[in-house]
């Protein structure tokens, strides 16, 4: 779950008025605006194409390649393989000048194919589904990088523009490692955003996590008749379960843990020899969440000597919370609001009521679409969720942008969302994304007080002495994390 998800559904944004759209473009915002609209339906056939792949984390092969070979056609240099993993890149831009980076994500979620119809109808021989919308934020950002490629070729600036092509946003912490490896720590802004069901721009925070698998081995046995003999991997995983349940109540308020048994044994009458449970600990601050973690560690180790099993545990991913950035925030809404929302035609007008049925209360009036909500700056406000993009936005000015890619109710993770985000409705909000990012990384570059300002700010939220160390420690990628 990220930022932009929950921002968008959260009721602290709801209730904010909306901006009305700014006054006609400068040309050379209009200048971006068109480079983009040139290229729409180029972008909307990769966006299809990795929609209907929908790969899961670290195995988006065809779907990293798609935006890789696309980025070399329109005269980027393509790293690939970065930071130890097979689906991550950088194509860059440009050597010279204030360095851009625009994040790419393009991993899809388990269990949740669907048609782009408004009823629900999963996919015949599809498994997953982009129910977070990673097949536009990829295409989206690479669609963004294009535009400011074209302008910086007219307008003759010095500049770098650079997409950071992110597998496994979902739990499995691409951009910590491209983080780790040093591939942010020369970038002047990085662009940022994400699908959702309104358009907006914010400065938040949102929660640290960390996340892991407990995997418990035992001794089979016939259950019947010589139980004695066993010793049960499943009974490890209840009584460590049962422990941190108990210690619900004695960590700090805003701590949030969550776990699935994600093995438990096949059949009643022979005792597991194996089982495994998969936990997520969160809390605003990250060396809470390292203190809470240790204690989970503990009832783990605790469960295994009661038991008489044994355990060992594996940290697959840890993140930062995001850095807030007003500055970069300011000029991100400035040129949001200059875009505008998103207009539906009479057939997407029909599409999206009838799939507001399936939301009951949860629906909300279509037209908020094409409305901007105002900017909300940092008033300590931290989103109930967490995202690996909280490492990069540690170490360069990020901003945060979500556009109505969904239909206004739509919950993320949801069949919903694959089905607006697989038609029209969500193509037309990743355009709308695009030209957000490339009119504001174009704003940066032209203005270099503005990338100053930001960067100062960055300075002063990370705290003197700063310097950032990965959560995850030394651990190589978890590439295996999906199989």
């Amino acid at each position: 779950m990220k930022w932009t998800t929950l921002f968008a559904a959260s009721a602290v944004l709801a209730c904010l008025p909306v901006s009305s759209n700014a006054a006609k473009p400068a040309a050379w915002q209009q200048q971006v605006i068109d480079f983009v609209d040139e290229k729409s339906v180029e972008h909307e056939k990769i966006a299809q194409q990795i929609g209907a792949l929908a790969e899961l984390g670290y195995i988006e092969h065809k779907s990293s390649a798609l935006l890789q070979e696309h980025l070399k056609h329109q005269g980027f240099k393509v790293e690939a393989g970065v930071a130890g993993i097979p689906t991550a890149f950088v194509a860059s831009y440009g050597s010279t000048g204030p360095v851009i980076g625009i994040i790419a994500e393009f991993d899809a979620l388990p269990g949740l194919s669907q048609a782009a119809t408004p009823t629900k109808l999963s996919i015949d021989g599809q498994v997953a589904g982009h129910a977070c919308g990673h097949h536009l934020l990829g295409t989206g950002a690479a669609e963004a990088a294009v535009a400011i490629k074209r302008w910086l070729v007219a307008s003759g600036t010095k500049a770098t523009v650079r997409v950071y092509g992110s597998p496994a946003e979902e739990g499995g912490g691409g951009k910590v490692y491209l983080t780790r490896a040093g591939l942010f720590d020369d970038v002047d802004a990085v662009m940022n955003w994400h699908p959702g069901d309104l358009n907006g721009a914010a400065a938040i925070s949102s929660i640290a996590n960390y996340s892991g698998k407990f995997r418990f081995r035992g001794v089979s046995a016939h259950a019947a008749a010589a139980p004695e003999r066993g010793r049960s991997a499943l009974d490890g995983v209840e009584a460590m379960n049962h422990m941190v349940n108990m210690m619900r109540e004695h960590v700090p308020q805003e701590s949030r843990i969550h776990y699935v048994i994600t093995a438990g044994g096949l059949a009643p009458n022979v005792v597991p020899d194996f089982a495994e449970v998969y936990y997520y600990s969160r809390h605003p601050d990250p060396k809470v969440v390292a203190s809470v973690w240790s204690r989970i560690e503990d009832a783990a180790k605790g469960a295994a000597l009661g038991t008489g099993t044994t355990v060992e545990a594996e940290i697959l991913n840890a993140v930062y919370p995001l850095l807030p950035n007003n500055s970069l925030a300011t000029t991100t809404h400035r040129n949001l609001s200059l875009v505008g929302g998103v207009s539906y035609t009479e057939a997407e007008t029909a599409f999206a009521k009838e799939l507001s049925k399936s939301f009951g209360k949860r629906s909300k009036a279509l037209a908020s679409a094409n409305q901007v909500q105002d900017l909300m700056l940092d008033t300590g406000f931290v989103m109930p969720g967490s995202t690996d993009v909280g490492d990069v936005s540690w170490v360069a000015p990020t901003n945060m942008i979500s556009t109505a890619t969904w239909v206004p109710g739509t919950p993320a993770h949801s069949w919903q969302a694959v089905a607006a985000g697989t038609m029209s409705i969500g193509l037309k909000g990743m355009h709308v994304a695009s030209k957000t990012m490339a009119l504001t990384a174009v704003e940066l570059i032209k203005k270099p007080a503005l990338l100053a300002e930001a960067k100062a700010e960055l300075k002063r939220r990370q705290g003197e002495g700063f310097q950032y160390q990965p959560l995850i420690g030394d651990r190589l990628p978890p590439l295996d994390y999906r199989k």
